[in-house]
């Protein structure tokens, strides 16, 4: 694959991630970033202007064809989307654990109801 392609496909899974899972808006991954920097952990945010940054040099000047660290990019986007995925876990996980709590209150109270007054 080469570095161009790297970029490209990095940053495009990255900033689906930011979209899909945060709510991110804006035309680029830098954009995306800091619509929801302030939600996000300040080394996470450094690793993806990074990657942002990169990105951008690749693909728009004339004489960049090539990642200057490509091992260093390639393990930010690495961790970085690994990042993105745990923090939209436990968003996930947490509001399905207060659904379930809830469900869990509103079925004991019921219960309760039943058993006192109609057994």
């Amino acid at each position: 694959m080469s570095d161009i392609e790297l970029v490209i496909r990095s940053s495009k899974k990255l900033e689906g991630l930011l979209e899909r899972h945060f709510a991110a808006t804006g035309r680029g991954l830098h954009e995306k970033v800091s619509s929801v920097e302030r939600r996000l952990p300040e080394a996470l945010v450094r690793k993806l202007r990074f990657i942002a940054t990169v990105r951008n040099r690749i693909v728009h000047d004339e004489g960049a064809d090539h990642i200057d660290d490509r091992a260093g990019f390639k393990e930010a986007c690495a961790v970085s989307e690994a990042q993105l995925r745990k923090l939209a876990g436990v968003r996930v996980g947490g509001k399905w654990r207060w659904w379930m709590l809830l469900l869990g209150i509103v079925l004991g109270a019921a219960l309760t109801i039943y058993f006192k007054y109609f057994h």
